[in-house]
């Protein structure tokens, strides 16, 4: 399918190590495809779902000991340690590849390898960067076809380049203890052994358009960021976008695929998503940022997705879609999980493949269950989804659950305080995540787990990326939905009602809205927030907006034991905001 020197050359070392049986190209043919999709259920990898109700769905279940992302078994592995950072996990270059090779040595044997060209972004645009990923895993392949564009069309915009990210995949044995998922940013390379689940083996996602890209952005002055991207289109049919980073459990893909509330549908506002996890941005030839969705398609977290949390992510997975440690309902061999509505099965397997009883009290889906939904199947995706050029941003938005600190929206004072407010952005533990419920975690950018270099490094490369952007960069703001009562009960609506929100960061980006200058930065008047059509007063907007200078001065203290933690790569800029915060508030 090629004569890339470069690309054959290290097939050969990869084969030499591996040793698989047979190896197979993938050339993004439906044909072929579809004759591993038979491969795969006859093999007992997948199982076809109801054809009728689920048209070209499938449902996987994964080793139960590999479920989810192992952050503590994933390196970033720089020649020195001090340019992984104190966040990440560092290996050695050197001690990396030797502990690998050794549990990599003759792992395809009785195997095929699939050799997988896939472009991160529409292939051929500027934004787009191309990788290579070497499987044994046919469940690996089907994702990959949904989440990227791969096939030979790749191969022919590769050419003879030595440019592209070299990606290895073994299931191996499935062993916990020995499951790695090491990052090479200096060799643009990703090794991944033991796992056969979404996030460790798609190599292109959080792997490549994150933790090699970000690296890879910062050399080549670009940013490959944690957000989503979405389109908020006016009644005159103008379209904004914003790009928006959250931690988990704060309703990212709700937002990335938002609908409007009625009385903003019959004015004509509509909402058009490009991107629900990972944004590559950067500047035009008009001087703006231009952001661009590396993925083609949706890997989603199903419990608690429904018709009224989103719909919209519900119609994704209506065909087309593999389903992961979800329920198996036998009667219609369709799919079920918890949240998804209130009529679990009776005659069903779990997520473990198990008789499963609903009324036993057990979950019958995994948590961390999901599905890999092509991204044309979503109602409201954009219509820029393909542009080669991307689509140009005019606010970045950071946001976190706080109880009480954070009020409903802020702007930053500029850009360096906006990338202040990012760099100690936070969120609160649910009682889902850990026993202790409103343990504070800082999650910077929301890339915490993604960045593939040194923290502190990644800070200043925001910081040089606003000098370049100059006064045609975007406006930054930090929301928070999740501000309680005294009962504990959320305040705010939540949902579609955050347009609501989203309005007056248009606005103020547009010039056409107030604001009131406080410590940590331009807050909204009440009357600025629309609240026609939904039950909510003055007053209480007013009280979503409070700043309480006790919790800040809290908070201060918490921010400095974080940078703390940074340590000497923090930006002088950043030090020097935070005395500011502390000036402001005293």
């Amino acid at each position: 399918m090629t004569n890339n020197k470069h690309l054959l050359a290290w097939i050969e070392e990869m084969k030499a190590l591996v040793n698989p049986k047979e190896v197979v190209w993938i050339d993004g043919s439906e044909e072929q495809l579809d004759a591993l999709r038979r491969q795969a259920v006859e093999d007992g990898e997948i199982i076809k779902l109801n054809q009728e109700k689920l048209p070209g769905c499938y449902l996987h279940r994964t080793a139960i000991n590999d479920v989810a992302r192992v952050e503590h078994r994933t390196f970033i592995c720089t020649e020195r340690q001090e340019d992984a950072g104190p966040t990440n996990n560092w290996m050695s270059p050197d001690e990396a590849y030797a502990k690998l090779r050794k549990i990599f040595n003759g792992s395809m044997k009785d195997r095929t390898m699939y050799i997988i060209p896939y472009s991160m972004g529409p292939i051929g645009s500027p934004f787009s960067k191309i990788g290579i990923e070497l499987t044994d895993s046919i469940y690996v392949v089907l994702n990959m076809a949904i989440m990227t564009r791969m096939g030979k069309a790749v191969l022919e915009v590769l050419g003879d380049s030595n440019d592209f990210v070299r990606g290895l995949h073994s299931k191996c044995e499935l062993d916990e203890e020995n499951r790695y998922i090491c990052h090479f940013p200096e060799d643009n390379a990703i090794w991944s052994c033991n796992s056969g689940y979404g996030g460790n083996v798609l190599l292109g996602k959080k792997c490549f358009a994150l933790r090699i890209a970000s690296y890879l952005g910062r050399k080549e002055g670009w940013m490959a960021e944690h957000m989503l991207i979405l389109g908020i289109e006016n009644p005159q049919g103008e379209i904004k976008y914003i790009a928006a980073a959250f931690p988990s459990a704060c309703g990212k893909t709700n937002l990335a695929m938002l609908i409007p509330p009625e009385i903003y549908k019959k004015k004509g506002y509509k909402v058009w998503c490009v991107g629900d996890d990972i944004a590559w941005m950067r500047v035009g030839k008009d001087g703006r940022l231009w952001a661009c969705n590396p993925e083609n398609g949706f890997f989603g977290v199903a419990p608690g997705t429904n018709e009224k949390s989103n719909p919209n992510a519900l119609a994704s997975t209506r065909k087309n879609t593999i389903f992961t440690n979800v329920v198996h309902n036998l009667d219609d061999n369709t799919v079920w999980w918890e949240g998804l509505d209130k009529n679990p099965p009776k005659n069903a397997l779990n997520w473990k493949g198990e008789k499963w009883d609903p009324d036993s009290g057990e979950k019958g889906a995994h948590p961390n269950s999901r599905f890999t939904a092509p991204a044309k199947n979503c109602p409201c995706i954009s219509s820029e989804f393909d542009n080669p050029e991307g689509v140009p941003i005019s606010a970045i938005v950071f946001g976190g659950r706080r109880a009480k600190t954070a009020p409903l929206v802020y702007q930053s004072f500029d850009w360096q305080h906006g990338v202040f407010v990012g760099s100690i952005m936070a969120s609160e533990t649910t009682a889902a995540a850990t026993g202790q419920v409103g343990v504070v975690r800082r999650d910077p950018m929301a890339m915490l787990p993604f960045c593939g270099y040194n923290m502190g490094d990644y800070f200043t490369h925001w910081l040089e990326m606003g000098q370049v952007l100059g006064d045609k960069a975007p406006k930054i703001f930090h929301v928070n939905w999740f501000r309680t009562d005294e009962e504990g009960r959320f305040i705010w609506p939540g949902f579609g009602e955050n347009l609501r929100v989203l309005e007056w960061i248009i606005n103020r980006c547009e010039g056409k809205s107030d604001a009131v200058e406080t410590p940590i930065g331009y807050l909204p008047k009440a009357e600025s927030i629309n609240i026609e059509g939904i039950d909510i007063s003055p007053d209480t907007v007013s009280q979503l907006l409070e700043v309480d200078k006790g919790l800040w001065t809290q908070e201060v203290e918490d921010i400095k034991e974080f940078y703390e933690k940074i340590g000497s790569t923090l930006p002088q800029e950043l030090k020097d905001e935070l005395q500011a915060l502390i000036k402001r508030l005293n």
